[in-house]
């Protein structure tokens, strides 16, 4: 398996080759300021004591507080948090909002623990780090495998520990506990804005056909959204299995179907086949919307999507990337498409810290702006660079962390 980490310091040579940039700067940035690892002991339901292995990484803060997600998974380990918190720095710069990166994590299996044990484990994870963490140092997010309620978990034992009750410590909270408008579908709500941005200039029809690997938060708002706008998703994937339909998905009712039998699989009117064919789908668009590395070396000739925009964090490996380039594939980059996310977190802590509740349309409205003009800048930059968008888009957050560091 690629160590996410080299994979991220290789896309990070790639794209300062093509411009000059500090020495110094070079050096200091492909190293995080700091690495958290924690043991957290929780109590299980049958009196067992066991104990997990929890991270943050806060990798730079030159523009602002660390800002990342918490992941909750089985594979989860340091090099891969390390690989996200600096992309997670790219990303905020990228879209430009006062943030740097982080990212956090614990290796673990939730599906394997009851609702009080997962409880314990979040609160244990924030009382391990509420040294660390606050809302002008480091302020989290949900990832994979983690939600809101964990969210409000985690918000409530910190104003436990710290007497901060503003919630501004962390983002991505049910609405009820100071969460915001719209950042359920916030990923891909600005993925979507992107698209919409350069549609023209991916050369992609005014109605494409989409296939979706990855069928959770990310993925089934994404096939909500092409689906309103007149796309036809054509495939879609979870972790057990894929099906299509070359006619078009009714994505309604299988958001239903999903919710009601845990699968994709079996959906009526589409057939069912393996999961990870779902990305090599002929389509005009595919959306990787799971886990890193899902596209690489041994399979990238086999993509016929006629551009792919990434919704998943590092779903395609630098090798792959060559592959896909020199055929002619145009990638919208993980640190521009699903910047969306990180974006509206930032809403919701600058809400927290003034008291404020906007609204969904006012939120997406900013969203929109912010998501349109960084993306035409980025693909201007490719342009005048004579490059890819993934090394216009380093290129473009590297020089504003460069800025900031000075």
């Amino acid at each position: 398996m690629n160590n996410p980490f080299e994979n991220a310091l290789s896309q990070l040579k790639r794209a300062t080759a093509l411009t000059s940039f500090d020495e110094k700067f070079l050096k200091r940035i492909g190293h995080p300021n700091r690495q958290i690892r924690v043991s957290i002991p929780v109590e299980m339901d049958d009196g067992r004591l066991n104990m997990f292995e929890g991270y943050r990484v806060q990798f730079n803060n030159a523009r602002g507080p660390y800002k990342g997600g918490i992941r909750f998974h089985q594979d989860t380990d340091i090099e891969e948090v390390k690989a996200l918190a600096f992309w997670m720095a790219l990303k905020c710069a990228v879209v430009n909002i006062p943030m740097g990166g982080g990212k956090g994590g614990v290796t673990v299996n939730p599906k394997e623990l009851s609702k009080g044990e997962l409880e314990r484990l979040s609160r244990g994870w924030m009382r391990a780090m509420a040294d660390v963490v606050g809302p002008q140092k480091d302020v989290p997010a949900p990832d994979v495998n983690t939600t809101p309620q964990i969210m409000q978990w985690m918000s409530d034992e910190f104003g436990k520990i710290t007497g901060d009750t503003s919630g501004a410590v962390i983002t991505g909270k049910p609405l009820e506990a100071g969460g915001s408008e719209g950042r359920g579908t916030a990923t891909a709500q600005g993925g979507f804005y992107v698209f919409e941005a350069l549609r023209k200039r991916l050369g992609l029809p005014e109605t494409c056909t989409v296939a979706i690997q990855g069928f959770g938060n990310a993925g089934q708002f994404a096939a909500k959204l092409w689906h309103e706008a007149g796309h036809k998703v054509v495939a879609v994937s979870d972790s057990q299995s894929a099906i299509r339909n070359s006619a078009g998905i009714d994505i309604l009712a299988l958001i239903e179907h999903k919710r009601s039998t845990r699968s994709v699989a079996d959906f009526a009117g589409a057939e069912t086949f393996t999961s990870d064919d779902v990305l090599y789908e002929p389509c005009d668009l595919l959306i990787p919307a799971a886990l890193e590395n899902q596209i690489h070396e041994g399979n990238a000739d086999r993509i016929q999507a006629k551009a792919i925009l990434e919704l998943a964090n590092g779903p395609i490996t630098p090798e792959a990337d060559d592959i896909l380039h020199a055929k002619g594939t145009p990638v919208v980059p993980d640190i521009l498409a699903n910047a969306g996310g990180v974006t509206v977190s930032t809403f919701e802590w600058e809400q927290n810290l003034k008291g404020e509740h906007w609204g969904e349309e006012a939120v997406f409205e900013r969203l929109k702006q912010i998501m349109e003009r960084e993306a035409v800048l980025i693909a201007d930059r490719a342009k005048e660079l004579n490059t890819d968008l993934r090394r216009a888009a380093f290129v473009v957050a590297l020089e504003r962390i460069q800025e900031a560091m000075k």
